[in-house]
């Protein structure tokens, strides 16, 4: 195959994953921002490269880094916090990290937020069974 058919391949592929991801809630919303010219250049190359519009590749480029950041330790940790501390909607969480990890976070959550039981310790049970070791311990230890 030569390189003009494996870009083409890639593209078709691209954009059918891009539409496979995208469903009826996915309307386009018009956004405008401002970015330097030279990264504004270097995309419209990229784009006519590979045939492509400039929306496309903005819409693939911050799909993937939010899938990215979504999955970072950081990130989720990040998230939980906020979530415990009530600084973060359940609704919010769900978009930031997905449906499945925010229903984790909403049981950790509740059961932070339960009262502890209040359970007196056993007097009747000798877990040690008589054979207890006592350890002397110097006041640099402690």
């Amino acid at each position: 195959m030569c390189k003009r058919c494996g870009y083409a391949e890639t593209v078709m592929r691209l954009c059918a994953e891009l539409a496979h991801r995208m469903s009826a809630s996915d309307d386009p919303r018009r956004v405008h921002f401002q970015s330097p010219e030279y990264l504004v250049d270097r995309l419209d190359a990229i784009a006519d490269l590979f045939d492509k519009d400039r929306t496309d590749l903005l819409v693939e480029a911050i799909r993937e880094y939010i899938e990215d950041t979504a999955d970072s330790e950081t990130f989720q940790e990040l998230v939980a916090t906020k979530y415990y501390d009530d600084q973060l909607e359940f609704e919010t969480v769900k978009q930031l990290v997905g449906a499945e990890t925010a229903q984790r976070l909403r049981l950790l959550k509740a059961d932070l937020e339960d009262e502890p039981l209040d359970l007196a310790a056993p007097d009747d049970v000798d877990i040690y069974e008589g054979d207890v070791t006592t350890v002397e311990t110097s006041d640099d230890d402690r």
